[in-house]
């Protein structure tokens, strides 16, 4: 299986603010529009994150994007929206403590988004697909697939606007791994 995995556009938000499932518009140039287009193969099934920030960029790549709830960003319940300095530090202590397993109160751990992720993943019937999503969704899969111990997740950082090609053998092994 070939999955390219781009991440949404740079978000219009404050720098500093916690957004994850929070619903934020991104400015999208037509140049970045033709690049992606350029640089992917015609005629793949695209399945997007359903937050505006995928949405929009999925149906300026496709004329019938597929919209799955499971490729959207961490839940960060109660932070969503806040400052990360407004957030307690002993929250933030507790995450950096167990940065997989921890949930902010009200939402949800990277873990548990890692498991839908990869279930939407283990769904997949094709050969090949482009998904529009997320920083987080990307990291967690990469984390899985490269067996990446928890405290390596956050090393995996794609750029807005990047596509991350993975290719993986009939027994789920990653055979390479690229990223433009």
């Amino acid at each position: 299986m070939r999955l390219h995995l781009i991440r949404h556009p740079k978000p219009s938000i404050e720098p500093g603010i916690c957004y994850g499932q929070l619903e934020i518009l991104a400015k999208i140039e037509m140049a970045e529009i033709a690049r992606l287009r350029a640089e992917l193969p015609p005629g793949l099934p695209l399945w997007s994150s359903p937050l505006l920030r995928c949405r929009h960029l999925a149906e300026q790549l496709h004329a019938q994007p597929i919209i799955d709830d499971r490729l959207a960003e961490m839940n960060f319940g109660d932070w969503e929206g806040r400052p990360w300095d407004d957030i307690p530090r002993h929250e933030l202590d507790a995450w950096a403590a167990d940065l997989a397993g921890y949930a902010p109160p009200g939402g949800e751990s990277p873990r548990a988004m890692q498991r839908r992720v990869l279930a939407f993943v283990a769904s997949l019937t094709v050969p090949e697909a482009v998904i529009v999503t997320h920083a987080g969704v990307i990291r967690t899969l990469l984390a899985d697939w490269l067996d990446l111990a928890d405290e390596e997740w956050l090393t995996v950082a794609p750029d807005f606007l990047s596509v991350t090609t993975v290719e993986r053998d009939a027994n789920g092994q990653v055979r390479r791994v690229m990223n433009r």
